[in-house]
This record gives structure tokens, C-alpha cells and sequence, in this order.
């Protein structure tokens, strides 16, 4: 009976970040690059090249940082080398993606 009910919270969970995640939709022509990050700059493009909200967490989910960037360039100069994960807003939609930071 618990493995059942185990079922229906992940299909619950799963069907719930599906609808947020089409609600927001996702950033047409996202790219970021390079990744991992060697230089202490990171790349984020899209399709409309709008300002975007950035917010990078590290493995714990503290956020690290949070910044609005209209071009392409990010500064990660003063990041530790680690595992990071970016999040950024375009115009109500949202990517998240795994950062590497050597």
C-alpha cells in the first residue's frame, strides 16, 4: 500500500512541475557557453537577446548570486571551482541549467 501511495505522490509532483514548466515556457535559442567555465566568463544567449535575470545556486541550493545582465557576458572571476546551478528569466520564461566552474 505505501509503494502506492509513494506512485501517486511522484506522478502528483510530476504532473505539477510539468504544468509550471509549460506555464513558463522555456528560452528560445538558449545557449551557455562555455561550460565548464575555464576563464572566469560564461556566455548566456538567446533568440530575443532581452535582459535576463541570472540566479546561480551551489550544491546546498544557497543562492550565490543574483544579477540582471543585458548582453551576453557573465563575470564568475570570484566563484570557487565547483558544481553550480543557473537559473534565468527571459520575458516570463525560465531555463535552468548545470554550471561547472574549473
Amino acid at each position: 500500500m505505501k509503494q502506492l501511495y509513494l506512485v501517486f505522490i511522484f506522478l502528483f509532483v510530476s504532473f505539477s512541475y510539468s504544468q509550471d514548466s509549460k506555464a513558463n515556457g522555456a528560452i528560445d535559442g538558449f545557449r551557455l557557453y562555455p561550460n565548464p567555465v575555464t576563464n572566469g566568463k560564461v556566455y548566456i544567449s538567446t533568440a530575443d537577446n532581452a535582459p535576463k535575470k541570472v540566479l546561480i545556486f551551489d550544491v546546498l541550493g544557497t543562492q550565490v548570486l543574483e544579477t540582471t545582465i543585458l548582453g551576453k557576458e557573465l563575470n564568475l572571476s570570484e566563484f570557487d571551482a565547483g558544481v553550480y546551478v543557473l537559473r534565468v528569466y527571459e520575458k516570463n520564461k525560465v531555463a535552468t541549467r548545470k554550471l561547472i566552474v574549473k
